[in-house]
Parts: C-alpha cells; structure tokens; sequence
C-alpha cells in the first residue's frame, strides 16, 4: 500500500475518522452510543435514487463514479448514520470474468452465459479489479472525500465467493440452487476449480477497494444459509476464508454476513471477519455467546419491523439493543438483518436512527 504524508488539514479529520463510534465499534472498544447504519440504505425507498432512476439503469448509476458517490451520500445527508458505504452490487465482478449481467425490471439480475460446464469455468478470466472494476474505485475515492469532512468512514463490499458462483450458475436468484448445489455435490473438482477464481477476483476486489479508501469491507454471503453445515465447511469455508484473508492485507475491519446462518454461526466466525453479521431468525445475545468475545456483531432488526406502527418498531429496535447490552461488551453495529426493502417510510428510518444513538443501557 503506498504510504502518503498527511497535511496539518487532514490530520484531525483522520484521527477523528479512526475515533468513529463505527469503527470503535468493529475493533470492540467502548462507545459513546450505538453505531447504526442500515444495508440497503441508499436505495429505492428514497425519493433521489427513484429519481435518478428514472434516468438511469442501475448497471450505468453503478458504472458512472460520480453518479454512484451522489447515490452513496444521499442517505448520509438524510439520517444521521455513523457510516457510508459504496453504492454499488454484488454482480460487476462477474461482468469482468466474462459473464453477460442485465438487470430486468420485475425480475432482478440475469445472466444469459450461465457457468455449467468445464470449458464454461476455465473461460472466466481472472482480471484485476483496477482493470474490470475501476468504476466503483473511483466511486469509493469521490465517496470519501465527501465523508471525510465528516468524520464518517466508509464501507467497501462485495459478495462471497458462494453467492457469487450461486449467481454465476444460476443464472440469477434461485429458490432451490439446484443447478449450484448439484455441481457442487456431483463434480467437486469442478467447483473447486470455479471457486479458487471466484476467491481470487472477490479478495483482490475487497484489497482493491481498501487502497482507494474504504475504512472497513463487507462480504456479502446472501445465498450462503441454503448449505448444510457440512457442505460449507467442506466446499466454501475454505474459499472464504482465504478472501477474506486477502482482505485483510489492508489492515481495516471485515464484516462477515450471511442469512440463515444459524446452524452454522460458528462456521461463518471461523471463515473470517472482525465483525459478524446476523438476521433476526435469532436472538442477538444468544448469537454473540455463540461467537464468543473475539469478534463483534452486526445486526439484526428485521426490515419488516420498518413498516410496523413507530410504538412496535421501538420496542423491536429496544429488544435487540438490549440484548446487545446484556452481553455486557463492547462492539455491537445496530443494523437490519437484510437490506432495507422498497416502500420502507423515510420519517420511521430517521426515527429508527435516531431511537438507536438516543438508547442508554438500562
């Protein structure tokens, strides 16, 4: 990493960004109140992004730099979140190893060159992401010059290897993942094949985006709670684990989420990640013990609870920090246990917010 010398300017800006309640939070040290920011929170439920969508696919937002800061700040300028992070999608990746991504209106991400064969795994190129991914590096530096001034860090992204190979085979979302599943448990040798690329581009991607200015990474491994636990110590842990570690070369937090993840939490920690994130299919305090003190957590409202009448969605948002507190230790992020869904009120995200920085330990 190149090292640069700070101006007298900068130095209370950074020392001011690494004292944030956010990033405390990721390295389990004290804070003043509870970080918050929401997955999802730059999205359709706010008036801007539906308005540049109007103009713009989501493909030709995420591939223009200036566009996608604009799209990150807007939620920054709405609520009083305790950190950013890039606008930008898991898929892109994909696109640079040679898959076709369009996003159809009513249906979500499709790829119309799906992985399903070996000649079809030993044609993904293995890029840089300086090379097929520049857009969204741009972004994350454009993105911090805005935050910077603020105090506020900024999160990088990118989906695990898994998703990725579910997206890559499936051609888009599945129920079942019959045809990833199928692969995986029936040509072993093949999936190895495919994931050793797939780890390659998601940890030099992550790497990437940490050298252009993201103060902590998040791995994204949505699909992931459609394995039994055996199949994903055997056929993904390792693979995680090693872009995650990749990651790691930076020096800044990584944020570990799946959904579903209960009956293999402890799997999910061992892959990697300073922070682990959890949906709210459990108890928070029960998820934390399970973990143990070496790491800390994420989560885990869930987004439904935002269309809830305000009294309700409080006493839900008061449940999970007090189960936060009842583990008696520092390093809890107050997130949703999914991305925030379309529709979702802005006034009840801005008291959500607020209720969270405003809560006090009983």
């Amino acid at each position: 990493m190149p090292t640069t010398t700070m101006t007298p300017e900068q130095e209370p800006q950074n020392v001011s960004l690494a004292n944030s309640r956010f990033l405390r939070a990721c390295r389990r040290e004290s804070v003043d109140t509870t970080p918050i920011w929401l997955m999802r929170q730059a999205g359709r439920y706010m008036a801007e992004y539906r308005a540049l969508r109007e103009r713009y696919t989501i493909l030709e937002l995420i591939k223009a730099p200036e566009l996608a800061c604009e799209v990150t700040m807007q939620p920054i300028n709405a609520f009083d979140l305790d950190a950013g992070i890039i606008f930008a999608d898991i898929l892109p990746p994909l696109e640079g190893m040679g898959l076709h991504l369009e996003f159809i209106k009513g249906e979500g991400p499709h790829i119309d060159n799906p992985v399903r064969t070996a000649a079809d795994i030993d044609g993904l190129r293995v890029t840089l992401p300086e090379e097929s991914l520049w857009f969204t590096l741009e972004a994350v530096r454009l993105a911090r010059r805005e935050l910077d001034g603020r105090g506020l860090p900024l999160i990088g992204f990118s989906g695990a290897p898994f998703t990725l190979a579910s997206y890559a085979i499936e051609g888009g979302s599945s129920r079942n993942h019959v045809h990833a599943k199928s692969l995986m448990m029936g040509e072993p040798a093949l999936w190895a094949r495919l994931m050793e690329k797939l780890t390659e581009v998601v940890g030099q991607y992550l790497l990437a985006q940490a050298r252009a200015g993201a103060n902590a990474l998040q791995v994204f491994d949505s699909w992931v709670g459609q394995l039994s636990p055996d199949d994903y110590r055997r056929h993904v842990l390792p693979y995680s684990q090693r872009a995650i570690g990749i990651a790691r070369q930076a020096g800044v937090p990584v944020i570990h989420f799946g959904t579903d993840t209960n009956g293999m939490l402890e799997l999910i920690r061992d892959a990697g990640g300073d922070v682990i994130g959890v949906d709210w299919r459990i108890n928070l305090a029960e998820a934390w013990q399970r973990l143990g003190n070496g790491v800390s957590i994420q989560g885990n409202l869930d987004p439904v609870a935002l269309f809830a009448p305000w009294p309700e969605l409080r006493e839900r948002a008061r449940r999970v920090l007090d189960s936060a507190a009842s583990a008696g230790r520092p390093g809890h992020i107050f997130n949703l246990g999914h991305g925030i869904l379309p529709g979702t009120p802005v006034d009840t995200v801005r008291r959500l917010v607020d209720f969270v920085h405003e809560y006090r330990v009983p």
